[in-house]
């Protein structure tokens, strides 16, 4: 799987390990509003303007970038986990103004983190066999709630919400210190990255940007549904906070399933018409969650296959990000993920006020919208 000898498997399955302690910090948040609506006294909506105004600091990527060109993968990982971790003692302050700020730094963690694994990888790994390590690698965005999601249930059920913010602070910094000891230090990736040459200048082609609209476009349509769905499920059908925990469960299954599909194929079937077929999938799952009604199940059904066809779609467009530019890797990286934060905050916020506003309906029309420009963009642009 790897170009730099053995061991790198080892060293891939360290941080996707860490990066599921990551995004279980990141994404526990959305199924468990309630839970922090009561708990600071405030509302869905100023919950949701929060997270989309901290998804801004994920535009500081374009700047790590040309960091991570340079070679510094896993010192860029390792901050990453520590201002997690103390994004979590900061939540602890018990306050709208303190959960605010630490979703800030949160995410300033998580989106630099997210990078720096990917520019690790393409470093190491041909694009002919990346859909399999990047797909391997995004697990950790499905165990987040695969595993993370009961977890957080329980603690919150035996610890109230400051549980899970506790047991994240600590995880978060045991995982960037097994980082720091266990994967190959920077020295190494130095080394690969002058095989190119100095991609320091280099401007990323006209021919990249296609690529990095289409997966900032496709995390706009799957976070801002994600976002205000466990908000809908205990508005329009009562689930508690328990239930939550197991419909995060199942979602996290099957996201697993769809990201473990995107490595095991995506290289197989062509990287574009793997998203392609994913997106399709993200329009039939907002189809179904448009009829539910008064149906738990459909509902629960149709943002199961919405959420599966997203999972398989983002993750297989990492692919697409990570070759647009060959000689400025990290720099093409670091602005598809400032792209994505644009569209992640916008929509973020965006179906946070329409929920409010007209109920689950504006959400899941603004989805097909950025979905729809999405796959247009895919179709149209060169291969």
């Amino acid at each position: 799987m790897t170009v730099d000898g053995r061991g790198r498997a080892t060293d891939l399955t360290v941080l996707t390990a860490a990066k599921t302690v990551a995004n279980t910090a990141l994404r526990w948040v959305g199924p468990f509003l309630p839970t922090l609506e009561r708990a600071f006294g405030t509302t869905i909506g100023t919950l949701t303007s929060i997270i989309a105004v901290a998804e801004f600091g994920g535009l500081t990527t374009a700047a790590t970038g040309r960091v991570l060109d340079r070679g510094h993968q896993r010192r860029i990982f390792v901050i990453g986990l520590v201002a997690i971790a103390v994004s979590s003692v900061i939540a602890l302050g018990g306050s709208v103004q303190w959960f605010a700020l630490s979703f800030i730094v949160l995410v300033l963690g998580v989106t630099n983190l997210t990078v720096a694994g990917h520019a690790w990888i393409s470093a190491r790994v041909p694009y002919s066999g990346r859909g399999r390590a990047i797909g391997i690698f995004e697990l950790s965005w499905a165990l987040a709630l695969c595993i993370g999601g009961p977890i957080i249930a329980v603690l919150i059920n035996l610890f109230g919400w400051r549980g899970p913010f506790v047991a994240l602070a600590i995880s978060s910094a045991v995982a960037a210190m097994a980082v720091n000891v266990l994967v190959g230090d920077d020295v190494t990736t130095r080394r690969i990255a002058r095989r190119d040459r100095d991609p320091v200048g280099t401007r990323l082609p006209g021919s990249a940007w296609p690529a990095l609209f289409v997966s900032a476009l496709l995390g706009g349509a799957g976070l801002g549904v994600f976002v205000i769905s466990g908000a809908w499920l205990s508005d329009q059908y009562g689930v508690s906070t328990a239930g939550l925990g197991i419909v995060v469960t199942g979602f996290g299954v099957l996201e697993l399933t769809a990201s473990g599909a995107s490595a095991a194929f995506s290289d197989r079937i062509g990287k574009r018409r793997a998203v392609a077929l994913g997106l399709v999938g993200l329009g039939i799952g907002l189809a179904i969650t448009a009829t539910a009604g008064d149906s738990l199940l459909v509902g629960v059904l149709g943002l199961t296959v919405f959420l599966t066809g997203f999972e398989f779609a983002f993750v297989t467009s990492l692919s697409l990000v990570s070759e647009a530019a060959p000689d400025a890797r990290g720099r093409a990286l670091g602005v598809g993920n400032s792209l994505g934060t644009l569209a992640r905050s916008a929509s973020i916020f965006a179906s946070g006020q329409l929920y409010v506003a007209v109920g689950i309906g504006g959400p899941l029309a603004l989805s097909a919208v950025v979905g729809s420009i999405a796959l247009g963009l895919l179709v149209v642009s060169r291969p």
